[in-house]
């Protein structure tokens, strides 16, 4: 579709080009895209739903390096890679988890619920209590509780990140996951996850560095 300003142009004018050169990078200008085409989607919803947009831009680097389409082995689909499990636990058709904006409100609300479950004290440091959830995000929120339970049963902090990593890695052994305080099984992702925590929070700087709220 033709701007109003590209309507008024004489393309035979040899200047045109540059033109309407000029008036693009004048759009882009006004609207620019600090971290990826999806800033002003993940702006909208972010805020609608309460999260930080930057942080679920992290999110979706490290998902899918912001590919749309992407679907993952385990069926997880779009920048942020949801599940179908996901769609069906918010009432949300499957279909209509690879419409973008529906993909990241599945994320954000995931985020919240996640949060919500995981009930950390508010006076756990922001770093802490996202890296957990992040690591919920990724690993199951099961998996990251009875990693805080065994902390929690040996006189550790269970909202302390380091604390909750050592026994994610530690449920792989029969010593911690035959523990009675484990309730959902052997887990040997802990490597995974925690490049996952690792990679998003960087990210997160980064992210926070380049923009404002």
């Amino acid at each position: 579709m033709l701007t109003a300003f590209e309507s008024t142009v004489d393309y035979s004018d040899p200047m045109a080009d540059r033109i309407i050169a000029m008036e693009h990078d004048f759009e882009q200008e006004q609207m620019p895209c600090i971290i990826s085409q999806y800033d002003n989607i993940m702006r909208r919803i972010a805020a609608e739903q309460g999260q930080d947009w930057r942080l679920m831009s992290a999110i979706a680097y490290s998902e899918s390096r912001f590919t749309e389409d992407l679907v993952s082995r385990q069926g997880a689909s779009g920048i942020m890679q949801i599940r179908p499990i996901v769609a069906r636990h918010f009432n949300i058709p499957v279909e209509m988890i690879d419409d973008v904006e529906t993909n990241i409100r599945l994320a954000c609300m995931l985020l919240s619920e996640l949060d919500q479950m995981l009930r950390l004290p508010a006076s756990t440091p922001t770093s802490d209590r996202l890296s957990i959830i992040l690591a919920s995000y990724n690993a199951g929120v099961g998996h990251v509780m009875d990693a805080r339970r065994l902390a929690r049963l040996h006189g550790e902090n269970p909202d302390s990140w380091q604390t909750v990593s050592r026994y994610l890695e530690l449920k792989a052994e029969p010593e911690y996951y035959e523990s009675e305080a484990v309730r959902n099984g052997r887990f040997t992702g802990s490597r995974q996850t925690n490049g996952y925590v690792s990679e998003v929070m960087r990210k997160y700087d980064q992210y926070c560095a380049l923009s404002f709220p």
